[in-house]
């Protein structure tokens, strides 16, 4: 009887270690916690609408809708602690709902979809920063 209450409780440790996926609707109040986001979209998207002050921009999928997953761990992991939470925009959530999945799900990455994206942010009465690269 000790070793199952022992073995269900390792288990039960074991589940809280990993990163759990969070889905949260992209709001100007959600930005004003000191939580990284990172941008996912095109340099075309940042220039169009700008972006949320002080996200990093760092592209997943390319105009073609090409990847480098790669190139995206590799940045990502130099400009956030994936330990910690991370929120990842897009336009609209689409792409970020795909991505947040797999870094979830396949790397354990702490990782919050802001649902709704930069579209959402702006209707909400968000005024995002200038992109300057």
């Amino acid at each position: 009887m000790k070793i199952n209450k022992l073995l269900l409780g390792m288990i039960l440790l074991s589940v809280s270690l990993f990163a759990e996926l969070q889905n949260i609707v992209a709001t100007p109040e959600f930005l004003k916690k000191d939580i990284p986001v990172v941008d996912v979209r095109t340099p075309g998207e940042w220039k169009q609408t700008g972006i949320v002050k002080g996200a990093h921009t760092i592209m997943f999928f390319d105009e073609r809708g090409g990847y480098n997953v790669d190139a995206f761990l590799k940045a990502l992991n130099q400009a956030v602690n994936t330990k910690k939470p991370f929120a990842l925009i897009c336009r609209t959530g689409s792409r970020t709902t795909m991505i947040s999945d797999f870094l979830d799900k396949e790397l354990h990455y702490n990782v919050i979809n802001l649902q709704g994206g930069m579209m959402e942010l702006m209707r909400q009465g968000y005024k995002p920063a200038p992109y300057e690269k």
